[in-house]
C-alpha cells in the first residue's frame, strides 16, 4: 500500500497542475502551430514618437500585480537604443518563468517601434501593461 501512495500522489499533483494551466498550455500549442507568439496590439500615445533627447531616462514604477516593473530607456541619436529592466516580478517561480520569456520580447518590440507601442505578451499581461506604463513615463521625460 505504501508503494502506491507516492505514484498516486504524483499523478494527482501533475493532474492538478495541468488542470490549472490548461488554457495557457493549449494556447501555446496553438500559437506554436501558427507561428505566433504574442497577442493583441496595444496602441500607445502618438505624442511619444521620435526623435527623443539623448540620455538615460528612468520610468515610473508600475504595478504588475505580483510585483513592480520599472524600466529605463537609453536614447542615442534621438532613438531608443536600449530598454533595461530595473525592477520586475522575480520572487515566484512562475513570475521568473513568465518574465524570462516576456522581458526580451517587450524590449525588442519597444526598440523596433521606437516607443511604447508593443504587443501584450500572452501569459504576461500584467508585466506587459506595467512595462508600457513605465516606458511611457521614461519616454515622456525624453521629449
Amino acid at each position: 500500500m505504501k508503494k502506491l501512495i507516492y505514484p498516486i500522489l504524483g499523478i494527482l499533483i501533475f493532474g492538478y497542475i495541468i488542470l490549472q494551466n490548461w488554457a495557457f498550455i493549449l494556447f501555446k500549442i496553438i500559437s506554436l502551430k501558427k507561428g505566433q507568439v504574442r497577442g493583441t496590439i496595444v496602441s500607445g500615445s502618438s505624442s511619444l514618437t521620435p526623435p527623443y533627447k539623448n540620455g538615460i531616462f528612468i520610468g515610473s514604477v508600475a504595478d504588475a500585480f505580483y510585483g513592480s516593473v520599472q524600466v529605463q530607456a537609453i536614447i542615442a541619436n534621438g532613438k531608443i537604443s536600449d530598454v533595461q529592466f530595473l525592477q520586475h516580478p522575480s520572487d515566484r517561480t512562475t513570475s521568473i518563468a513568465i518574465n524570462t520569456y516576456a522581458m526580451p520580447n517587450l524590449k525588442q518590440e519597444a526598440i523596433q517601434s521606437q516607443g511604447p507601442n508593443v504587443d501584450i505578451v500572452t501569459g504576461a499581461t500584467q508585466t506587459s501593461q506595467a512595462f508600457i506604463q513605465s516606458l511611457t513615463s521614461a519616454l515622456s521625460q525624453a521629449k
